[in-house]
């Protein structure tokens, strides 16, 4: 007897429909087709142990399963649930009737229970696009799934339920999450603010420059200056995520396996901050099974790389063009996958490998040269890509034991959203540009014009601190940003001079 239950297999950050095709014929033998991987091929002895386990008996006959379509890799376990189901429609112990209604997913246990899978929003969100009645899978996926609306979740716990459910023997509680409702009660909710900050003031104008424009920024100061702390707040500061950027960013951490079993949405924007030494696929993705990687769970948040400088040469530049391009490919032999990846980078670094030049009161021990050289352990290329340059200097005793409130986050993200809907309004004829940051060179001439006073600004101060090329458009774009948050029209000697303030590794006198 033929039976058919359907699945999904993950590509990237999208589901694919699959159909298992169960045939249960005379003889002896346990055969799998359509391009399994390992995971999946073992998936056979969990599968007898579990319908065994669960009260059925499999009698002495060949069992063929093929994994349709067949050219497209079936990797992981979470096909352990479909394909029980299937041996047990085409023995006839399960009506196989539901089954064109349901996408069935999970991984079987040896006793039957069910345990979780990764990427069941994507596969939840294949299933609604297959116009599917509902879609059955572990209750600790349950949530995640359930944000889909227009389809029926039903999370169980073991096969035997399943079973019964098919059969109209049996119920399985329907999960039903409100999204809105959800998206809204979590928003904003972050565990850091700035209004733990004792002093560094010009940081903190700094960094709320880099959220209204979204500005790739670096934090250049020495050991115990708060480059960490102040990192970890920048999320806090950012414009809240739109439902669409939150669906997006839960299906990224879902495929990556992150979600935990009260997760529904993702409402806050990540924060990731992997070590220095982790591995380029760890870092931009990829591996043996492609996931996505640092770079891709940042998405639509903040990638903060601490200690810069330590960080492999290698595992650096391939950042570069996920920062231009906004996502990431992987590409093998038989596949391209692509990842997005729309991060903001903040970067922490010392000055020198004592960590005290530019220390005011603690004097730097490096030898000759050792500051450049430190330096240029990071490439030209990827500091190119970042436009904001920020010295941290250590907060005195005496200030630190003040009780003066400092600004709160809320306060100073109403600022940054206030600048974003400019922008928005100014890129509306441009999809591909949504802030100041991603402005083309055309677009940085169209925006960012200069009256005669500001250019004679800009002309002093290439020459007189020996600012690089490559420096003149990141000051014009930090410049409209700075603009933008006093909502003017015009860039302003004001607006310029700052801008040029931060771009201190640009200097000849750096390192001198």
């Amino acid at each position: 007897m033929l039976a058919k239950t359907y699945g999904s297999a993950i590509i990237g950050v999208n589901a694919v429909s699959v159909t298992v095709e169960v045939n249960v014929s005379s003889g002896m033998g346990f055969n799998m087709v359509g391009l399994p991987d390992n995971a999946v091929k073992e998936s056979s002895q969990r599968v007898i142990s579990a319908i065994e386990y669960s009260g059925y008996k499999i009698p002495g006959k060949r069992i063929i399963i093929n994994l349709a379509p067949a050219d497209i890799k079936k990797e992981g376990t979470a096909y352990d649930l479909t394909i029980a189901v299937g041996i047990l429609g085409a023995l006839g112990e399960v009506d196989s009737v539901a089954f064109d209604r349901y996408v069935i997913m999970g991984e079987l246990s040896l006793d039957g229970t069910l345990r979780p899978i990764k990427g069941a929003l994507p596969i939840a969100i294949e299933a609604r696009q297959r116009h599917c009645k509902g879609i059955i899978l572990p209750e600790a996926n349950a949530r995640e799934a359930a944000i889909v609306n227009n389809l029926e979740v039903y999370g169980a716990s073991n096969l035997k339920q399943v079973a019964d459910f098919l059969n109209n023997e049996g119920t399985i509680p329907q999960t039903i999450v409100d999204t809105r409702a959800e998206f809204t009660q979590s928003l904003n909710n972050y565990e850091f603010d700035f209004a733990d900050v004792k002093g560094q003031a010009n940081v903190k104008r700094a960094l709320e420059i880099a959220a209204a424009g979204s500005h790739n920024a670096i934090l250049i100061g020495p050991p115990g200056s708060g480059k960490t702390m102040l990192a970890k707040r920048m999320p806090s500061i950012l414009p809240p995520l739109t439902l669409s950027e939150s669906l997006e960013t839960t299906q990224i951490y879902s495929v990556a396996g992150k979600m935990r079993k009260e997760d529904s949405l993702i409402s806050i924007r990540p924060f990731r901050s992997p070590h220095h030494t982790v591995s380029d696929a760890g870092l931009c993705g990829g591996g043996t099974y492609p996931q996505p990687g640092e770079i891709s769970l940042a998405h639509n948040g903040v990638l903060f790389l601490d200690e810069l400088p330590e960080f492999k040469r290698t595992a650096l530049e391939v950042l570069r063009q996920p920062m231009e391009e906004r996502h990431v490919t992987i590409s093998r032999a038989k596949t391209t996958i692509e990842y997005p990846a729309s991060f903001m980078l903040i970067a922490a670094m010392n000055p020198c490998p004592c960590g005290y030049y530019n220390h005011p009161t603690i004097a730097c021990t490096c030898p000759p040269g050792a500051v450049h050289r430190y330096l240029n352990k990071v490439s030209g290329p990827l500091m190119d890509r970042i436009d904001i340059h920020i010295e941290v200097t250590p907060v005195p005793v005496a200030e630190l034991g003040r009780a003066l409130p400092s600004e709160p986050s809320a306060v100073i993200r109403e600022r940054v959203i206030a600048a974003r809907a400019i922008q928005t309004e100014r890129f509306k004829n441009n999809p591909d540009v949504h802030c100041n940051a991603q402005m083309t060179s055309k677009l940085t001439r169209q925006y960012c014009q200069l009256s005669d006073q500001c250019r004679n600004i800009m002309e002093a101060a290439m020459n007189r601190l020996g600012l690089s090329a490559r420096a003149y458009d990141r000051i014009l774009r930090v410049a409209r940003t700075i603009a933008d948050l006093e909502a003017s029209d015009q860039i302003t000697p004001t607006h310029l001079s700052e801008a040029i303030t931060y771009r201190s590794l640009d200097r000849d006198s750096w390192g001198k």
